[in-house]
């Protein structure tokens, strides 16, 4: 007997809430499909109906369709030789130029029929059948001709920085195939952890896959292991389970691609074999993110090549995918600047600097893939110092790595921070778990465009597709996992699927109301992050004041409100339209389904002062990557949380602010605050000091007052802070000039380049 739990009767209610639209909605498809056509009736699937099979067929797309039936409605359908209800056949007349991965279903009310010039185009046909078939038994007739915009759609999951089981992979790449999802990226070492057993370097496993349990310490807060501790937090895959995951996989066709990290983040191998560094070591595997890291394998010495081009052999032999990932980022070159071996390689290969030593290195372990062929693919710094003849980029820092490897009609797959950082916030970190840092909700991860306007019809098709990527320094156990995954997962799906012009993010909305249902049958702990309220304010020109507007991504439910602190209720306040405030209030909101709470209760002090709304003048313009609200972002009475891409806060590269804030009158003034964020791992920190100057009608001055920062710039915690000073003077004018650091501190992974100074709100009471 199934057990249905609240969540579940919650997803059926977002059924009956969703919208209609232009498209229809009836047909629960993520990713939506190329062309479908609507039919009428609906094919009734029972005990009776059977599956068939054109020849050609090892029947394993008919194992994953009859476990998927059984999963959704319990029913069981059987095979048979003659021609059944449900019909799988390859065919070479299915369409003209359909691309290997595509198929075509059709659904009537005597039969189901799917056919593709490949299994791996039945293999999907069977996923979308599953997404039609309700619970039920019933299926809506239907024509669909489908096929993927990309042929790389992939995942990357970080098993480094905390291991997962074996059977959560087992897990991650079922959601894969569901989703149509065909490559799984399997970041396996890095300087927390060697992951994959090498039988000619038992060491790397015995020392390299386990560090000093700190799981109790923030990430950035751990010290390395000191003398006499025990390393006893993490895991590796035996070859033998690394063949398994691979058969899985391939079943689902699926493309695992390892990533071997090289020069940097070495740290978990060097404990081992610390004769492959520059200095010798000793090293240690770090127990969390210690900066900055300049271990490096040594590009001097034809031993360390030997036993890389070992590790890869042994690699290979796990792995089939025509590309093998060497990581190649994120390499701090200062040990190389002073290794007697790798200077010595500088001069011997007529190298100009140590950029170009890895562009230098980054070759010669592609020869050694080429010649056994396989390519390599790395993150976008194995551009620096010249591409690898036949490498293929990931972008990561962005879009412009991928535009730089295209127009060199290089391959190069789309995966930036900006979008496809899945270790970001998809919520105010208020309501969410920790996470890294960012933020990409929902509909910033559908809005990803993958192919940049900047390039040519040519140069686009070098766009081999896009990934998203799950880093785990804040992600502990496969519940924590699925949660930062999905439905956010749903989404980049569909990015990599479907035709642009078919995309809408409304629409999307609709159907992942649905999907979630399908998303609970197999257990997946996805986030409901999209349902969380936001409050935001607008100013209302002919009112003259701001309104307060509350809204959930995906414009499902009822919203409730209260002003008096207390947790909303389905007896509060129904939101309709905006409304004003007259003092300093803090607003709490929650998405409700059939009067049943279904979201986090959001919660914002609004701060009504006397600069809401005034105009302010600034001396240096605010980035443009960062404008927040633009010119009345510091007088819009919301303040920042601890993610610096909230939308609340407004920043300056190397700029000090200095603005000049109008209070349309003289006013007596008690207060002034500005607040600030500091988040040194992306380069943000506090200013040095803050000045606070008060001015008549003539702009004289009247009075000033400056603060010091006293927190340290090395504080790892992400942090909020408070610049006040008190007055009891009248004034017509307030500035506030804060002073950037300008530059990275020396000790900074960072060091020498600008650094950021972050603002959200110029409180005046």
């Amino acid at each position: 007997m199934k057990t249905y739990t609240l969540n579940t009767l919650l997803l059926a209610s977002l059924l009956l809430l969703a919208m209609c639209t232009q498209k229809d909605n009836s047909y629960n498809l993520i990713p939506y499909p190329t062309h479908i056509e609507s039919g009428k009736g609906l094919f009734k699937i029972s005990e009776h109906n059977t599956v068939s099979f054109g020849q050609g067929l090892d029947h394993i797309e008919y194992d994953f369709l009859k476990a998927g039936i059984a999963l959704k409605t319990g029913i069981a359908v059987q095979k048979v030789d003659e021609a059944g209800a449900i019909h799988l056949t390859l065919s070479n007349t299915v369409a003209d130029e359909m691309k290997e991965e595509g198929y075509q279903l059709t659904v009537d009310k005597k039969q189901i029929n799917i056919e593709a010039i490949s299994p791996v185009g039945l293999f999907y046909g069977v996923q979308s059948l599953l997404q039609l078939i309700g619970a039920d038994g019933t299926v809506p007739a239907v024509s669909i001709t489908d096929e993927p915009r990309f042929a790389w759609r992939g995942f990357m999951l970080d098993v480094s920085r905390h291991f997962f089981p074996k059977e959560y992979i087992f897990k991650v790449l079922d959601q894969l195939a569901m989703h149509k999802m065909n490559t799984f990226h399997w970041h396996l070492v890095d300087d927390q952890g060697w992951r994959i057993e090498i039988k000619k370097y038992p060491k790397l496993t015995e020392v390299g896959a386990w560090r000093v349990d700190r799981e109790h310490l923030h990430w950035n807060g751990r010290k390395k292991q000191q003398a006499g501790e025990k390393a006893t937090y993490g895991g590796f895959y035996t070859q033998e389970d690394i063949k398994e995951i691979v058969a899985y996989a391939s079943a689902r066709h699926i493309t695992i691609v390892p990533e071997i990290e090289m020069p940097a983040h070495t740290n978990a191998a060097l404990a081992a074999y610390p004769e492959y560094s520059c200095t010798g070591g000793p090293f240690s595997v770090l127990p969390g993110g210690i900066w900055p890291i300049t271990e490096l394998y040594c590009a001097g010495k034809d031993e360390t090549f030997d036993f890389l081009q070992d590790v890869l052999l042994e690699v290979m032999d796990l792995f089939p995918s025509p590309y093998i990932h060497i990581g190649g980022d994120e390499a701090n070159k200062a040990e190389w600047e002073v290794c007697p071996d790798c200077q010595t390689r500088i001069r011997e290969e007529g190298l100009s600097d140590e950029h170009e030593l890895q562009s230098y290195f980054i070759t010669r372990i592609e020869k050694f893939l080429n010649d056994n062929g396989r390519q390599l693919i790395g993150w976008d710094e194995i551009l620096e110092g010249g591409l690898a003849p036949n490498a293929a980029v990931m972008s990561w820092r962005g879009i412009q790595g991928g535009i730089e490897a295209a127009r060199s009609h290089h391959p190069a797959v789309m995966t930036p921070t900006s979008h496809c950082y899945f270790d970001y916030y998809q919520g105010s970190p208020d309501l969410e778990p920790q996470a890294f840092g960012g933020f990409i909700p929902l509909e910033k991860v559908y809005s990803f465009e993958p192919i940049p306007e900047e390039l040519s019809l040519e140069e686009g098709s070098f766009i081999m597709g896009v990934q998203a990527n799950l880093w785990t320094e804040y992600v502990h156990t496969p519940a924590e996992a699925d949660y930062m995954t999905f439905p956010r997962l749903c989404a980049l799906a569909e990015v990599a699927w479907t035709d642009v012009e078919q995309k809408d993010f409304d629409f999307f909305a609709q159907r992942l109301t649905k999907h979630l249902h399908y998303l609970d049958l197999y257990e997946v702990n996805y986030a409901k992050s999209f349902s969380n309220v936001a409050v935001e304010t607008a100013f209302d020109m002919e009112a003259k004041e701001f309104q307060i507007e509350l809204s959930n991504p995906i414009s499902f439910g009822e919203i409730r409100y209260t002003l008096d602190e207390s947790d909303p209720t389905a007896a509060s306040a129904l939101f309709s339209d905006p409304f004003a405030l007259d003092k300093t209030t803090t607003v709490k909101a929650a998405t409700f389904l059939d009067d049943i709470g279904y979201s986090a209760v959001s919660s914002e002090k609004v701060w009504i002062h006397k600069a809401t709304g005034a105009q302010a003048q600034y001396m240096h313009p605010y980035s443009v990557k960062y404008p927040a609200g633009g010119d009345m972002a510091l007088t819009n009475s919301l303040r920042g949380s601890k993610s610096l891409t909230d939308g609340r806060w407004q920043g300056f590269l190397e700029n000090d602010l200095d603005v000049l804030v109008d209070l349309g009158a003289k006013k007596e003034i008690h207060k002034v605050t500005l607040g600030c964020l500091q988040t040194v791992g992306s380069w943000v920190f506090f200013p040095s000091s803050v000045a606070f100057i008060l001015l008549d009608e003539q702009e004289t001055e009247l009075a000033r007052e400056a603060i010091t920062n006293q927190v340290s710039l090395q504080e790892a915690e992400r942090l909020i802070q408070n610049f006040s000073a008190s007055f009891t003077q009248r004034a017509r004018y307030v500035r506030v000039v804060a002073k950037n650091q300008e530059l990275c501190p020396d000790w900074h992974a960072g060091a020498g380049q600008p650094a950021w100074l972050f603002v959200d709100e110029i409180i005046i009471e």
